[in-house]
């Protein structure tokens, strides 16, 4: 990863596709113009899976109906299996920071339907705020795909999910179209494939909907993944309080906005995705613990000032071809 200019694209340049999913805005590029619609089927098709069985707001979803079943034992598919997996790791490698287990959380701060179905003033009372059941109190066994979750406990599997499905969709993408893609869903971004000369240039932006303007600081990327989470873009009001979608599962409450915005670089998103969303989580704690890891990150606290981590390069601003990457 690096923000020196990027050398001119490719001549046709890079094909883009941008739709509504999962709630948020699926990006697609792609290097080689006539590879786009064979890209995008691949994408539409992830897409389409992972919110029939991960979403929290259909009622025929496999989560709603594991999250019905919580205290008995269930047996779940494949696809469900592998996204309980990448959330169980990003619960352990985050020290329990970002767990799957705070549903329950979510739904009572009123998040219980789709964000662009929320009451953006509600003025319910707050909640009463109770810590997660945690992720080590899930009983799960990945040889036989057997899942157990305790009483009263649900799942919210959407950040991984998310996370995953980008990796998944833009491997399966470039094996597909044999030439450089970049899939990016609310702000999880995946590449695979032969890049362009200098890279995926990506455009860092609080929110990922907004287009890419030259003054927003860019980074090019080769190879690997972004994931960038914040507190601006989804929070609500709520009995007079501004809320948002990251809780603190050791409260049950929204996270304190110590950061608006974390950007990490990763081999994969899931990893990103784990990263950023933990230090949104950590506020003060975030800095250390990211130094342990040794993730390139850049963090953007409320008045602006920009922390810099494991080699992330000084800003540069971005291109007018800039791919957007901001926060979901």
């Amino acid at each position: 990863m690096t923000s020196r200019a990027a050398s001119p694209s490719l001549t046709p340049g890079p094909a883009e596709a941008v739709f509504p999913a999962l709630g948020t805005t699926a990006t697609l590029l792609v290097t080689a113009p006539s590879a786009l619609a064979a890209a995008e089927a691949v994408l539409r098709a992830e897409l389409a899976a992972v919110d029939l069985t991960c979403s929290r707001f259909r009622p025929d979803s496999e989560l709603t109906r594991v999250n019905l079943a919580a205290g008995t034992t269930v047996t779940v598919s494949e696809r469900f299996a592998e996204a309980l997996d990448a959330a169980l790791r990003t619960a352990e490698l985050t020290g329990g920071a970002v767990d799957p287990t705070v549903g329950r959380a979510v739904i009572a701060l009123g998040y219980d339907r789709t964000f662009s179905s929320l009451r953006p003033d509600d003025v319910r009372p707050l909640p009463v705020f109770r810590p997660a059941p945690g992720w080590r109190s899930i009983v799960w066994n990945a040889r036989t795909r057997r899942l157990r979750l305790p009483p009263d406990t649900y799942l919210d599997l959407g950040s991984s999910a998310k996370a995953l499905t980008a990796d998944r969709a833009a491997r399966r993408a470039a094996a597909a179209v044999g030439c450089g893609v970049v899939v990016n869903l609310g702000g999880d971004l995946a590449v695979a494939g032969t890049p362009p000369d200098g890279g995926w240039r990506i455009a860092l932006a609080d929110d990922h909907a907004v287009p890419a303007r030259s003054r927003c600081p860019a980074v090019a990327v080769t190879n690997g993944a972004l994931a960038t989470s914040g507190v601006r873009v989804r929070t609500w009001r709520r009995a007079g309080r501004t809320v948002h979608h990251i809780v603190d599962p050791v409260t049950g409450e929204p996270a304190v906005p110590v950061w608006h915005t974390v950007t990490v670089a990763a081999a994969d998103c899931v990893d990103a995705n784990a990263a950023s969303t933990a230090a949104i989580v950590l506020g003060h704690s975030a800095e250390g613990w990211l130094r342990r890891t040794g993730l390139p990150a850049r963090l953007v606290a409320p008045d602006g000032q920009v922390t810099r981590l494991g080699g992330w390069p000084p800003d540069a601003s971005a291109p007018e071809t800039a791919a957007p990457g901001g926060t979901r």
